[in-house]
């Protein structure tokens, strides 16, 4: 039996208010090329028994993946996730809590949002973090949006070695502001043009600079000298953290001069499913505080004198300003930042520098052997954590169908996300190597891509 909440006249006295005159009408911020042209050809429907029965059959159920290796990255991460982190964060004052509107009755939520907020200033060596974001492309977007109410300009710079994603919903947030979205390119070395170079493109009408780092290329970016350049204009530097364990070994964007670092923490704890869930960050510098979206907790004490937590500085958001608010974002994705305070707190600061080590040392093990290979060669040179870029003797996707063929799931594709020629990754290959990735798995890669030729 199907429950339909609306009726056809309930669903045109909304449409009518709203001044649309379709359902259509509301998805016109989804690209065409990217919508179903057609309908889905899908077998009939299955029982419920007669569906566990074909995944199981499928290797669904069965726990035939595990028997696969995978070296995929680009922006999803595969890491080894202690067994406390979902115990912590499934129990049920956790699990089922709301925004807490209420601080005497949410101590507790209240408390473990502040400590995300107090990790993620150690790690990016900013002066304030709000509660968390939908995703790292999201807060990216939203710190496009921040510097717009900052800046007094109408362009934005932005690197081509920040996740191609990540550009696209900047300039799907911004298209009605009217924002013009500048792509710089990429160094022959992997990395973003040098601040010298950049310094000519920036202009009175720049309210900001985008780098990412490590960048899509799982390139190091040299954060030096860009904040100088950048604040010399007036505009804002934000800095991209997608791999955030980097930030074990790496010096924080805060140190550089960062204005906003933003990221995903997909990798402290949450584990990669069908597209999700994901965990956004955004650090700030204090001054930035009443520009800043989303929820913030603060530490305060009551009338005995007691240590408390509150939301603080609510004014900024949609609850109470309404359309002039600074974000709409409404209930965060708190239950992902417990899992990642969790996960950060297990691992301790020492814990975090070893794994990050780890990540290192297996991407750099696997990148001096795979360089080896006759056909195969690395495609930039600039330092990397646990991801790099070869050039490959074949089209990708013939490579990675063989690969699939002996359990194994290759690297990325770049010939999706930079098809201009000129670019030269037509023919190339993201390929990424975690703790996870065991030295037995990656001589398995060395021999069957060597065997492909």
């Amino acid at each position: 039996m199907r429950y339909l909440p609306n009726t056809d006249k309930d669903l045109q006295e909304m449409l009518r208010e709203i001044g649309v005159e379709s359902l259509e009408d509301l998805l016109t911020d989804i690209p065409q090329e990217i919508r179903l042209s057609d309908l889905l050809r899908l077998p009939p429907a299955l029982s419920e028994p007669e569906l566990a029965v074909w995944m199981k059959r499928m290797g669904l159920l069965g726990g035939d993946i595990e028997q696969y290796s995978f070296f995929l990255g680009a922006g999803a991460y595969s890491h080894y996730i202690p067994s406390i982190v979902r115990h912590l964060a499934g129990r049920s004052e956790f699990y089922t809590t709301y925004t807490p509107y209420q601080p005497e009755l949410s101590q507790g939520t209240l408390q473990a949002i502040y400590e995300f907020q107090t990790l993620i200033c150690q790690l990016t060596g900013m002066e304030i973090a709000n509660a968390s974001m939908y995703d790292g492309a999201s807060a990216l977007a939203e710190a496009v949006l921040m510097a717009h109410r900052i800046g007094k300009g109408q362009e934005v710079l932005i690197s081509q070695a920040v996740h191609p994603e990540y550009r696209q919903v900047v300039r799907t947030y911004t298209a009605p502001l009217g924002l013009e979205i500048r792509e710089l390119p990429f160094s022959p070395e992997g990395t973003s043009s040098p601040a010298e170079e950049i310094e000519p493109w920036l202009s009175d009408r720049t309210i900001a600079l985008i780098l990412q780092s490590p960048n899509f290329f799982g390139c190091i970016e040299d954060l030096a000298g860009y904040a100088e350049v950048v604040h010399h204009q007036g505009a804002l530097l934000i800095v991209s953290v997608v791999e955030p364990t980097s930030l074990g070994i790496l010096k924080p964007p805060g140190a550089y001069g960062a204005d906003i670092v933003v990221g995903e923490g997909q990798s402290f704890g949450i584990p990669v499913s069908f597209g999700g869930p994901f965990l956004g960050f955004f650090a700030t510098r204090s001054a930035y505080l009443r520009h800043m979206p989303g929820r913030l907790v603060g530490e305060t004490t009551d009338l005995a004198g007691h240590r408390g937590y509150v939301l603080v500085r609510a004014t900024r958001e949609q609850h109470i300003r309404r359309e002039r608010a600074t974000s709409n974002i409404c209930t965060n994705h708190s239950l992902c930042a417990l899992a990642a305070s969790i996960y950060l707190s297990a691992l301790g600061k020492e814990g975090l520098r070893e794994l990050a080590l780890l990540n290192l040392q297996k991407a750099n093990y696997a990148r001096t052997i795979l360089n080896q290979l006759g056909n195969y060669s690395l495609r930039f040179t600039a330092p990397t954590y646990n991801e790099f870029v070869l050039t490959v003797p074949h089209h990708p996707s013939k490579i990675l169908q063989r690969l699939l063929g002996h359990k194994i799931v290759g690297g990325v594709n770049l010939g999706r996300y930079y098809p201009n020629e000129e670019m030269g990754l037509g023919n190339c290959m993201l390929w990424c190597f975690t703790e996870t990735s065991s030295k037995g798995e990656i001589d398995r890669l060395f021999e069957v891509l060597r065997s492909i030729g």
